[in-house]
């Protein structure tokens, strides 16, 4: 199947232009990145998609088999990179697409010139000598509701997830969001990302990245954006002054200000 019908893949800005890649997070699609994509459409060829069971991609194409680990999400990047023969790749990923944009750089890093990783984490489960923000029964219990209610579960989640209590809309947008995903595909992706561990994967990647760390994040805190950091051989760690886990809706103009200084250094 062709990578531009399985991810609904969209692409704007100049042909010859330096590639730059968004990748959604869980619950979400391609829309979420609206407000920060076109402060680079002048300057790269920006490439927009899909997970399968989100937005526009063609849910035929899911499969339990390939998609029970986030290798599946990385070998879809990795086939949209063959299909547009795109290199130097500024990838820029939120919450699980951060790890899944690893795994992409760490298996094929010929592809990639940067990596922007947004609300991180390699593992949600806390550990021995590790934060990750979530014990196993909360993990647990978290599966569990959103087994038997899922839009029950998305309505209570999404808000905590977006923070921001201040401004209720955007948590009903990312409410909306998740609504609009495949019940069943989505169950799948939610454990697949709060059961995986990829700290190993950390110190596999030598592309330049940026770690963007939002302050008060419930579901990526402080300690685990430093963690990232840390095991990243090339990285530089900012953190946002943006609530939160989700700053390309709630803090647009300070994510494109850090992502700038970045890809133009």
């Amino acid at each position: 199947m062709s990578a531009f019908a399985r991810n609904n893949v969209i692409v704007h800005g100049p042909r010859d232009a330096r590639p730059m890649m968004f990748s959604h997070g869980f619950g979400c699609d391609q829309n979420m990145w609206r407000f920060v994509w076109p402060a680079f459409a002048d300057d790269f060829r920006i490439v927009l998609f899909d997970h399968v069971g989100a937005g526009g991609s063609d849910p035929a194409a899911f499969d339990r088999t390939r998609y029970s680990s986030l290798h599946g999400y990385a070998d879809d990047i990795l086939a949209i990179c063959d299909e547009l023969d795109l290199r130097d790749v500024v990838f820029v990923g939120h919450s699980v697409s951060a790890m899944i944009g690893v795994l992409a750089a760490a298996e094929r890093p010929e592809r990639f010139a940067k990596l922007v990783l947004v609300s991180p984490s390699p593992r949600y489960l806390d550990d021995e000598g590790y934060v990750g923000g979530f014990s196993e029964e909360d993990v647990q219990g978290l599966l569990d509701s959103l087994e038997s209610n899922y839009l029950g579960w998305s309505s209570a989640m999404a808000p905590v997830i977006m923070g921001n209590e201040d401004r209720p809309e955007l948590g009903e947008e990312l409410t909306n969001s998740f609504c609009r995903n495949d019940p069943e595909i989505a169950k799948q992706f939610a454990r697949v990302t709060f059961m995986s561990d990829n700290r190993e994967d950390l110190a596999r990647v030598h592309t330049p990245s940026l770690v963007l760390q939002c302050s008060d994040d419930p579901i990526a805190p402080e300690a685990v954006g430093r963690y990232v950091a840390g095991r990243l051989p090339e990285s530089q760690y900012v953190e946002l002054e943006a609530t939160g886990h989700c700053p390309n809706l709630s803090a647009p103009q300070e994510t494109i200000a850090a992502i700038r200084a970045f890809v133009d250094a």
